[in-house]
This record gives structure tokens, sequence and C-alpha cells, in this order.
């Protein structure tokens, strides 16, 4: 195994690992989906669903920043009305200073424009269903979180995490969130996600839409 990056060429090479990996998963049936978390999750779940042949879906999820300093990352919020703050003691502070100044309305905003954009399925159609949550990595994992507590709420039977390369720490905390965790590289202390990919582009609106338009087709992104 290669543990030094760049592992994948694209995010689609990733999804296909990954796909090879879910093969032998005992859950795998007509009652599954993949769940791509838009933007960067949607390739390696459309790669994901042509191998092991079952449908894709996005659940949109966005994270909260200080407009100031746009790396900055507070929290993040999915649907269902789930929000998580940054530094435990501190998030309290930092959940009233994004109200406030408006940060979080923003991005709610944002997010439902994403979850009209995208077509996110209601919870009622994920009720009872398996899904496999997909990004292409997990370096804080605080949207990871959002969207699996979000998820949750739509009582799915299963949820499985599937994900290329994770921090070694933060896949540890989020194992207790889900039934099952496929994760292909582990990574001490992850600073990039982008730098395991050969081609790690940002990805536009009218990309996910003709990736999930696709579907079953070659998503070479």
């Amino acid at each position: 195994m290669i543990l030094h990056p760049p592992r994948w060429s694209n995010r689609h090479q990733a999804g296909l690992e990954l796909a090879e990996r879910l093969k032998t998963s005992t859950w795998r049936d007509h009652d599954s989906t993949v769940i791509g978390l838009p933007r960067g999750g949607v390739p390696v779940a459309v790669a994901i669903g042509r191998q092991l042949r079952l449908p894709v879906a996005t659940w949109s999820v966005r994270k909260v920043a200080d407009p100031l300093q746009p790396e900055l990352v507070i929290g993040a919020i999915s649907g269902g009305h789930v929000a998580i703050w940054r530094n435990g003691q501190a998030a309290l502070r930092r959940q009233e200073q994004a109200l406030s100044q408006g940060w979080l309305q923003l991005q709610e905003r944002e997010l439902e424009r994403r979850q009209r954009l995208f077509g996110d399925p209601s919870p009622k159609q994920l009720r009872n269903r398996h899904l496999i949550v997909v990004d292409d990595g997990i370096a804080t994992g605080m949207t990871v979180r959002a969207a699996l507590l979000s998820l949750r709420q739509a009582e799915p039977r299963s949820i499985t995490l599937a994900i290329p390369v994770a921090d070694r720490t933060v896949a540890y905390q989020l194992r207790q969130l889900v039934d099952q965790l496929e994760i292909l590289v582990l990574v001490e202390q992850l600073q990039s996600v982008g730098m395991w990919y050969g081609k790690f582009n940002q990805l536009e609106d009218r990309e996910i839409l003709d990736l999930l338009a696709a579907g079953t087709s070659e998503a070479p992104n």
C-alpha cells in the first residue's frame, strides 16, 4: 500500500478503490443509497454508485467561517437544523457570534439553495435504507459530523461512512456515529486532503449537476 501522497489521480479513481472495498459488505442490496457530500464527495460517490449499481443522492452541508478569516472554520450546518461548533467550551460564544453577525444565516441560505439545486432527498425517502455516506477526505471532520448527525434524523437502517483518506484521530471520533467505517488511508495529523490527489480541482455547481445526471457514466474529476 502506498502511504505517501498523491495516492489517487483524481476523486473518481479514489471512488473506484472504495467501491472495491465495499463490494464485500453484507448490507449491499436494493435498499442501499450512496450519499455524496457536495461538492467534493459527489465524484467519489458517483464512481461508487456506478461500480456497485446503486442509486446516488446528495446531502448538503455547509461550513461556517469568519468572513474576515475565510480559512478559519468555526462550525458546520446540515439539514434538520443540525449545527456543530468548534473548540469545545468556546462553541457557545462562536455560535452567538455567528448568529449576531449574520454568518450563520448566510450559510443557512446557501445550504437551502444547494438542497434545492442538487435535489437532496427528503428524510422520508431515506428512512430504513442503508446509506453509504461519502466525501473526498476528512481533516477536521466538522462537515462530515454535521452530515451524519443530520442523516441519523432520517432513521436509516444503517450508515456506512466511506472515505478515501482521513485524519486518524478524527476518524476514531466519528466511528461512534456510524454502523460501519471504511477508510482507505489513515493519516496522523492530516493537514491537507488535496495533497493525496493528483488533481483536486474545486468543482462548480454545473459540474455536480452533470455528474448526477450522468449517473453511471465515467466521472473523471
